[in-house]
């Protein structure tokens, strides 16, 4: 059985598409700050294209292209490139770009500000760059237990964006009861994609015993994916692409769920249901398709 929605989603599709745009218009080599998203698949094809990942601009050469991955980054990572002359182009996926917006505001109204999200994450330092002397990073419910701040009475909360609503509900929940005045997020905060994406989850899970999720170790939202399969009942694995598929798995089972993370390229996904057909699945379900109704455009430089 095969989700629906799974694979890209809208800010995805946009970062992707402006590296190759990039390297279309102005020829390689093309800088791409961290990988643009986190897929090896999409990284190896883009750099066999002539796209250069780096993490620090300042090993990027004077007046080069940079692109700033899907992510986003810190306002310091903005004025390293400044510094070093680079011609910029920017990838952020515009829902992490409204995150970064709502923390600037809260932080210049006075706000703490509590960041729910995972430490470590490209995205979560990207976020919390943007006001880093009043932001509180939370990653679970003992966290917001825990927390401790100046003036309750003048607290915001934001999101990393591939958090759903059901992966910060109890956290959420646990800052309402200690801070009955903190400002949460809107729902439409949390990313659309990694919401379908685990609602379609639960509907597979329903029929499923084993359920596969390609994406990458390093993709947050794959990982939420593993992990809501594996809560809902089934046996839940994240590959790399169908060469990661252990047979053993597949024993004394009905049904296979695949689903993809949003930055999963569909011909993995194929890859995957045909190593299954080819290890005995004998008929294959698609779940109807979803149109999700987002579109991201390129920045105004590239259109």
């Amino acid at each position: 059985m095969v989700a629906s929605p799974r694979g890209f989603c809208a800010g995805v599709d946009r970062a992707i598409e402006i590296v190759e745009e990039a390297l279309d218009r102005f020829g390689p080599p093309v800088y791409v700050r961290h990988e643009i998203v986190h897929n090896q698949h999409v990284v190896n094809a883009l750099r066999e294209k002539g796209a250069i990942f780096v993490e620090d601009p300042e090993a990027v050469p004077e007046g080069s292209l940079l692109i700033f991955s899907a992510h986003g980054v810190s306002p310091a990572v903005r004025s390293a490139a400044e510094r070093n002359g680079l011609q910029v182009i920017d990838a952020t996926c515009p829902l992490v770009t409204k995150v970064h917006k709502e923390a600037v505001r809260l932080a210049k109204q006075g706000y703490d500000i509590v960041l729910i999200g995972h430490a470590g994450h490209v995205e979560v330092q990207g976020t919390m760059g943007h006001a880093p002397d009043r932001m509180h990073l939370v990653e679970s419910v003992e966290d917001a237990e825990a927390l401790e701040v100046g003036n309750p009475s003048m607290l915001g909360c934001v999101t990393q964006t591939t958090l759903s609503v059901d992966d910060t509900r109890e956290i959420m929940e646990t800052l309402r009861r200690r801070f009955p005045e903190i400002l949460l997020p809107r729902r439409d905060d949390i990313c659309y994609a990694t919401q379908n994406r685990q609602n379609a989850v639960k509907k597979m899970t329903t029929k499923s015993d084993v359920v596969i999720v390609v994406g990458a170790p390093a993709s947050s939202n794959s990982n939420r994916l593993v992990e809501l399969a594996a809560k809902q009942g089934a046996r839940s694995y994240l590959v790399q692409d169908a060469s990661d598929i252990d047979p053993h798995w597949l024993t004394n089972t009905r049904c296979v769920g695949i689903t993809a993370g949003a930055s999963t390229p569909e011909v993995l996904v194929e890859e995957v249901v045909g190593r299954l057909t080819a290890l005995g699945a004998s008929n294959v379900v698609r779940q109807p398709a979803v149109d999700e109704g987002m579109v991201f455009p390129l920045p105004t430089s590239l259109r």
